[in-house]
């Protein structure tokens, strides 16, 4: 499961907020892909992210596996047709571009998380939200990037017991159950040990949270974050006067 190493590559030592706002506009402009080269290009860019985070594409691939798995059921079940010929590759090529558009954006997410400590997530979307919906904000951002791997964890612990004790001759029925079971029970009682924690460590709303700074290096990320943005309204301007593919 990704989740933050420290590091001292490129991305490390980007502020979060300039990564957070080159993540959205990357985002946009991946989504708005209507064209092989607009796609090939966002995927050019992700490769670039990543290598500056130095996080390989297929750790990537083998952490999303299942978003992945799932993505690329999606063009099969769309171009379906209950009937002669029963496969329509109209429908199924329209999904298979917006699928497309998807995994540059986790590679760039991936990349932000890898590289980004939670607190440092925390006080950027504090700075971005102002007031007690930011510190809500906050907060929520920072249990969800520490909760969720555990859970993952946890279930995957639960998966191995339950193969080591022979549960791989059950049905998926019996297995499914087992597992949604234990994982719900050791996520109420972890849920319990972290309300605890919270307690005993006096949490408060507003912590000494890092300071951000802009630096130089800072300013052409964010600037490229809001370039990407703008590229889905500026492009058919530009292709008005000049083909684009």
């Amino acid at each position: 499961m990704l989740s933050y190493r420290p590091g001292t590559t490129p991305a490390h030592g980007l502020d979060p907020r300039a990564k957070l706002g080159f993540q959205a506009g990357f985002a946009v402009a991946a989504l708005a892909a209507s064209s092989a080269g607009w796609l090939l290009g966002t995927y050019a860019l992700a490769g670039l992210v990543l290598a500056s985070a130095r996080l390989s594409p297929i750790r990537v691939a083998r952490d999303y596996r299942v978003v992945l798995a799932v993505l690329a059921f999606a063009p099969v079940l769309a171009g379906f047709v209950p009937g002669p010929p029963w496969f329509d590759a109209g429908p199924a090529t329209r999904s298979a571009l917006a699928v497309a558009r998807v995994p540059p954006v986790l590679a760039v997410s991936a990349a932000y998380v890898r590289t980004t400590p939670v607190r440092d997530t925390r006080a950027a979307v504090q700075w971005l939200v102002p007031g007690r919906v930011g510190q809500l904000l906050g907060v929520g951002v920072s249990l969800v990037f520490r909760f969720f791997p555990l859970l993952v964890a946890d279930l995957r612990t639960v998966r191995a017991a339950i193969h080591a004790r022979g549960g791989q001759r059950r049905s998926v029925l019996v297995r499914g159950r087992l597992l949604a079971v234990r994982g719900l029970d050791r996520t109420l009682a972890r849920s319990d040990r972290l309300a605890l924690a919270l307690r005993a460590r006096c949490f408060a709303w507003n912590p000494t949270l890092p300071a951000l700074s802009f630096r130089r290096r800072d300013y052409p990320v964010a600037a490229a974050g809001v370039a990407l943005a703008c590229a889905p309204l500026v492009r058919p301007v530009v292709g008005t006067f000049i083909p684009v593919g």
